[in-house]
C-alpha cells in the first residue's frame, strides 16, 4: 500500500472481519395488528403503515390502539447511562431533560397510551454572547417553533402533547409552537434550575470574568476557579431570573404547566415527578374534552403579564408572550398593557439579578415559586381567577389548594431549615417588599430619543444612582458603537479612548433589522459587576 494513501484508507476501508457479515433478511415483529375491516376500508395508508411502523420499532402490535401522545423536547447531548458526557450538549438546560421525557412517556405508557418522542434542540444564549451565534437567537425561536409545529403536525394520531424544554429561546419556542396547536390538549413541562455553588459565582456574574479579570478586580486562578464551578449540577437553566428561567414562570402563570412546576432542581426526585404528573394532566385534559384554547385566554395572558412583573422578570418576555398570543389567536399585548400591567403590580421576589439580597432560583420555588407569588396577587386583586389550568381545574381552585398543601408548608420549612432563609424574604409579603425598597420591573418612557417608546429594566439601575424623588438622571459624553466587539473593548480598557465612569454608552443598529437582536448581555453584565460600572448609563 502506498504510505501517502494509507491514512484515508482507513477512512474508508477495514478488514475487520465481522463487519462483512451482513443480514439480508430478518423474521419481523411476531403477532399481527389489530385491524378491522372498518380500519381498512376508512383508514388513510398513512394511518395503516404508521401501526406497521410502530410494531417495526418493537412495540407491541396487541397494544397499538392506545390513545397517542407526542412528547416534545429540547434534548441535545448525549448521557452515558450513569450521566457522564458522551458528547456534549450546547448547556446544561437541555442536558438532562431527556430524564424528564423518559419519565412522562413511562407514564403515558403506564396508563395504556402510545408515546411517541421527537426533538428539536437548543442554542446557549450564554454560549453565544459576543459572537456571531447571537445574531441567530431571536431566529431560532421562530424557526424552532415552526419545527416543533410541524413536529406536532405531522403525527396525526396524537391526541395530545406534553412539551418540555428550559431556556431562553427553547422554551419560548415550544410554547408558541404548542399555542399554535391550540386545539389539542397540551401541557408543557419546565427544565427546571441548576443549583448554586456551595462557594463561587453564579452563571449570571460568571459571564463577566473577562471584564473584571482586565480590571484587576480578579485574578487569573479566581476567574479559573469560578468559571469551573458557577453551573453547580449538570442540568437545568441559570440560577437567575433570566430569560429561561422567566419563561418557566410564565408558563406556569399562563396554565399551560403545571402549580409548581417552574424552577425545580433539575436531576432531583421532585423534578422528575413533574413530567410523570403533567403526563396524567394531558391525558386528564383529553378525556374531558379540554384543549390548551380553553386554557390559554386573554384572561391568562394578563396573569401572565401580572406574575412577570411580580418576580422581575427578563424583558426578552416582551417578545415572547405576545409571540405566544398570536400563535393563539389572541390579541398582542401592546406597550400601553405593559405600562399599565407595571405600574399596578408591586415586584415583591427578591431574586438574582434583581436584588436586593438576589437568591438564586431554587429558593424561590422551595419559597413557593409561581403559586405563592399568586396568593399575594390575588389578594391585591389582580388575577383573573376563573382562567383554566393545566389541571383541568379554574385558576381559584388551585391557589385554594396551594394555600393549604402539605407541598407548600414542607418545601417553605426546608428552605428555612437547609439555607436559614425565610421564605418570606424571597418571596416578600407587597409591603414589607415596599419598605425594602423593590422598584417595579420594567418601565417605558417616550422622548426626543424614543418617540414610539422604549424599555427600561428598572431593576437594572443601581439604587445608589437615582435621585431622591425615585428618577433616574444621567448627563455625560455619548460614547457611540456600531458593534458590540468594539463597545466590550472599550469597556475592557482597550481602546483609547475607554469607556469610563459617567459615560453614556450607545449602541446602534442592535435590532431586528439590524444584527438580528443581539441580547448584548455581556456589555450590562460587566457593567453591572464592575465596580465603577452603575455609573455608566447605556442606549
Amino acid at each position: 500500500m502506498n504510505p501517502n494513501t494509507a491514512d484515508w484508507h482507513d477512512l474508508v476501508d477495514s478488514d475487520q472481519a465481522d463487519l462483512f457479515d451482513v443480514q439480508t433478511n430478518a423474521v419481523g415483529p411476531t403477532g399481527k395488528l389489530p385491524l378491522s375491516d372498518e380500519m381498512l376500508r376508512d383508514w388513510s395508508s398513512g394511518d395503516l403503515f404508521g401501526m406497521t411502523q410502530n410494531a417495526g420499532m418493537g412495540w407491541k402490535p396487541e397494544d397499538l390502539l392506545g390513545p397517542q401522545y407526542l412528547v416534545l423536547s429540547t434534548q441535545g447531548g448525549v448521557r452515558a447511562p450513569d450521566g457522564t458526557p458522551i458528547a456534549l450538549g450546547y448547556h446544561t438546560g437541555h442536558w438532562e431533560v431527556g430524564l424528564l421525557v423518559e419519565a412522562a412517556s413511562r407514564e403515558i405508557k403506564a396508563f395504556g397510551g402510545v408515546p411517541f418522542a421527537a426533538f428539536c434542540s437548543d442554542p446557549c444564549d450564554g454560549r453565544s454572547q459576543g459572537t456571531t451565534g447571537m445574531f441567530d437567537s431571536l431566529p431560532y425561536r421562530n424557526d424552532a417553533a415552526t419545527v416543533l409545529r410541524r413536529l406536532i403536525r405531522s403525527l396525526p394520531t396524537r391526541q395530545g402533547v406534553v412539551g418540555v424544554a428550559t431556556c431562553d429561546k427553547g422554551l419560548p419556542a415550544m410554547m408558541i409552537a404548542l399555542a399554535g396547536m391550540s386545539q389539542l390538549p397540551g401541557v408543557i413541562v419546565p427544565g427546571g434550575v441548576t443549583l448554586p455553588p456551595t462557594h463561587g459565582e453564579d452563571a449570571g456574574k460568571v459571564q463577566t470574568i473577562g471584564a473584571r479579570y482586565v480590571h484587576g478586580e480578579i485574578t487569573l486562578d479566581e476567574a479559573s476557579l469560578a468559571g469551573c464551578a458557577a453551573c453547580a449540577t449538570p442540568g437545568g437553566g441559570c440560577q437567575f431570573l433570566g430569560t429561561a428561567a422567566t419563561s418557566q414562570v410564565v408558563a406556569e402563570a399562563l396554565g399551560m404547566a403545571l402549580p409548581h412546576s417552574a424552577l425545580a432542581p433539575s436531576g432531583q426526585p421532585i423534578w422528575r415527578d413533574a413530567a410523570v404528573r403533567s403526563a396524567r394532566a394531558v391525558k386528564r385534559m383529553a378525556d374531558r374534552g379540554l384543549a390548551l384554547r380553553d386554557v390559554l385566554t386573554d384572561g391568562s395572558l394578563r396573569n401572565a403579564m401580572a406574575v412577570h412583573a411580580a418576580c422581575g422578570g427578563s424583558t426578552n418576555l416582551l417578545l415572547h408572550i405576545p409571540a405566544v398570543a398570536f400563535a393563539a389567536g389572541l390579541r398582542r399585548p401592546t406597550v400601553d398593557d405593559w405600562n399599565a400591567v407595571n405600574r399596578q403590580v408591586p415586584r415583591f421576589v427578591d431574586v438574582l439579578p434583581n436584588g436586593p439580597t438576589n437568591h438564586p432560583t431554587v429558593r424561590l420555588f422551595l419559597a413557593g415559586g409561581v403559586p405563592e407569588v399568586m396568593l399575594h396577587l390575588r389578594r391585591l386583586g389582580l388575577l383573573e381567577l376563573d382562567v383554566l389550568t393545566a389541571t383541568g381545574r379554574p385558576l381559584g381552585d388551585v391557589l385554594d389548594w396551594w394555600e393549604t398543601s402539605p407541598r407548600r408548608e414542607r418545601l417553605r420549612a426546608l428552605l428555612r431549615e437547609r439555607d436559614g432563609v425565610d421564605p418570606d424574604d424571597v418571596i416578600l409579603p407587597p409591603e414589607k417588599a415596599r419598605e425594602r425598597g423593590l422598584t417595579s420591573t420594567v418601565c417605558f418612557p417616550i422622548g426626543n430619543l424614543c418617540p414610539e417608546g422604549s424599555v427600561i429594566k428598572a431593576t437594572a439601575i443601581d439604587p445608589a444612582v437615582v435621585d431622591a424623588d425615585g428618577v433616574y438622571r444621567k448627563r455625560g459624553p455619548a460614547r457611540v458603537f456600531t458593534s458590540e466587539r468594539a463597545a466590550i473593548a472599550a469597556i475592557k480598557g482597550q481602546t483609547n479612548p475607554p469607556i469610563k465612569p459617567g459615560d453614556i454608552l450607545v449602541l446602534l443598529g442592535r435590532g431586528p433589522l439590524g444584527s438580528g437582536m443581539e441580547e448584548t448581555y455581556q456589555i450590562t453584565s460587566a457593567l453591572k459587576f464592575l465596580k465603577w460600572g452603575r455609573e455608566v448609563a447605556v442606549v
